[in-house]
């Protein structure tokens, strides 16, 4: 990595109505980083995000809708100067099994429309991306109902874990 701050971004859509769904895990993730550092989100205008900057690390969340996070997060690497290495983007998803997490970089976006238009206006698909399973819909739901529908019962109770764990590995990530 060069001297940039290293920008992790949870990925989520905004509004009341979106907290607690599938597709919002990303905002858990980032708020549990920035909860850990005593950090709050204040609004970056420039860029349309919340973000809560700490020594060597911007977290953020988007304030525009998933399918629409490249742009937000564009502006924020031109702002501090990131290179694209140094941008790790927490998403769900659907081909991981609930609770389970998976770093890596560059690769695909396996259909996750957040993840393309990232990509798009990066102009490379070569950053992080820790997906954090939310399982596969049940029956014959449609992948785009179920990421919007809210974590059931049972699964609320482990969304503090999989948030933990996933703070975990982003800040083995950051010492790495």
């Amino acid at each position: 990595m060069n001297n940039s701050p290293l920008l992790v971004v949870g990925l989520g859509n905004p509004g009341p109505k979106y907290v607690g769904t599938r597709h919002n895990i990303g905002f858990e993730v980032a708020e549990e980083l920035a909860s850990r550092n005593f950090a709050s989100f204040s609004v970056h205008k420039r860029s349309n995000t919340e973000i809560a900057q700490l020594p060597g690390l911007i977290v953020a969340k988007p304030r525009s809708f998933m399918n629409l996070s490249g742009t937000p997060i564009r502006a924020l690497c031109d702002f501090f100067k990131i290179a694209p290495a140094n941008v790790l983007v927490v998403h769900d998803e659907l081909d991981l099994d609930f609770g389970s997490i998976k770093l890596r970089q560059g690769g695909g976006d396996h259909g996750h429309n957040g993840l393309k238009s990232i990509s798009k206006s990066l102009g490379t698909k070569d950053y992080w991306k820790l997906s954090v399973g939310i399982g596969r819909p049940p029956g014959r739901m449609d992948p785009a109902t179920f990421v919007l529908k809210p974590f059931g019962k049972q699964e609320l109770a482990d969304i503090p874990i999989m948030a933990a764990d996933a703070a975990d590995l982003v800040e083995k990530h950051l010492q790495g």
